[in-house]
């Protein structure tokens, strides 16, 4: 199979440059060539041997092979597919976090947009290892919460690429870099007084047995006359019925 990429050193180096592909490192040729790694992989992928065949240059011999337009076409989808499964497997690898830790200094997975974390860099993350989930996520270690990429390029990128667990492990492996929580929240005020939770409760009062709902002062004050009144006509009431005995 033909890819343009001579100007590359590997098919994962032009794979990365993509537009997009921001987030990716390369993985090493030597772990992708290794059997071990790719344990499970051939189950998951279409075209596995000969997308195998196109991240390794010709490895397997299979570059000979004649295959249609369409049929290349799927093979190029299957060699992203493959790449990105194996790419979330390397990179919780000490190799494959140390490349992405140098990432990670320049800032390429962008930053929190929330502005109480100060533009903390972020870390990519999936909300699933399973994939066609879900897309690629920002996990944000200061705030603790994750966040579309600004670009719509980032934003199509399979999170399963990632996985769950890489941003985690990354902290972990480098306690150094987990920002010291401030705990800064914004508090909403109105003319310059903090909001109660109790302005957005709902003021609709159920008085019980008497089945009256109080909502407003004149409202209160129209059912209290229309009590009354009903006090005053069984009142009246009352007296007629005795003088109808007397």
């Amino acid at each position: 199979l033909d890819v343009e990429f001579d100007e590359f050193s590997s098919w994962g180096a032009w794979f990365c440059s993509m537009k997009g592909n921001e987030f990716f490192c390369e993985v090493d040729e030597d772990y992708i060539r290794d059997g071990f790694n790719l344990s499970g992989l051939s189950n998951q992928v279409p075209w596995y041997e000969y997308a195998l065949d196109v991240l390794t240059d010709g490895s397997h011999s299979l570059k000979n092979e004649v295959l249609t337009a369409g049929e290349e076409a799927e093979v190029e989808a299957s060699s992203e597919i493959l790449y990105g499964l194996i790419h979330a497997r390397y990179i919780i690898t000490a190799r494959g976090l140390n490349r992405m830790l140098e990432k990670y200094k320049s800032c390429d997975f962008g930053r929190c947009p929330r502005v109480m974390c100060s533009g903390q860099p972020c870390l990519p993350v999936g909300l699933s290892d399973v994939p066609r989930q879900s897309t690629v996520k920002l996990f944000c270690p200061h705030c603790e919460d994750v966040f579309y990429p600004r670009s719509k390029y980032q934003g199509h990128v399979d999170g399963a690429y990632f996985g769950t667990t890489f941003p985690h492990l990354f902290l972990m492996t480098f306690p150094q870099l987990r920002p010291e929580k401030r705990g800064e929240m914004y508090v909403p005020k109105v003319f310059g007084f903090k909001i109660s939770p109790l302005a957005y409760s709902n003021n609709t009062k159920d008085t019980g047995g008497s089945g009256r709902h109080v909502r407003t002062r004149g409202g209160e004050e129209q059912e209290s006359r229309g009590n009354k009144n009903a006090g005053s006509t069984s009142t009246s009431g009352m007296k007629k019925s005795k003088q109808q005995t007397g």
